[in-house]
């Protein structure tokens, strides 16, 4: 029984979960919204949400270049770059071409658009069922 077990299964095995959260995460920061089921939404906001909480509380120092910092200031920055890191890819190609640094993005974008916030950074919309399948569809997109 999977009695106190988080997180849905999805019908994939770890690994495989592990690698379609990443890039989906990766996606989500870059385009700041994306469409896919509700399960999945679901399971990716509990994700997004602590990454972007990592790079929100990071204390005075959010948004600002590692070479302005003290040095407690900076080794706090690049240890929470590094956790953060573990999970979310550095780059990510947007599909035009373009490279894009993910985590410079959350650590001088999201982090201080969402210094003062207490959580909250994502909304789940339903969409609807897919046309194929009849799965139900969300839109996860990141709050301004």
């Amino acid at each position: 029984m999977r009695h106190h077990k988080k997180g849905r299964r999805l019908g994939r095995n770890s690994s495989h979960r592990r690698a379609m959260f990443r890039n989906m995460a990766a996606a989500l920061l870059v385009h700041e919204k994306i469409d896919t089921t509700h399960a999945k939404a679901m399971e990716l906001k509990r994700i997004v949400e602590k990454v972007i909480t990592k790079a929100a509380k990071a204390g005075d120092a959010v948004g600002k270049p590692l070479d302005s910092l003290s040095d407690t200031q900076r080794a706090r920055q690049v240890h929470l770059r590094r956790i953060v890191g573990k999970f979310i890819p550095r780059g990510y190609e947007d599909g035009q071409g373009e490279y894009i640094d993910v985590l410079h993005k959350l650590f001088f974008v999201f982090g201080p658009r969402f210094k003062d916030r207490p959580g909250g950074y994502t909304r789940i919309t339903k969409l609807g069922p897919r046309r194929g399948d009849n799965a139900p569809i969300s839109r996860l997109e990141i709050l301004s």
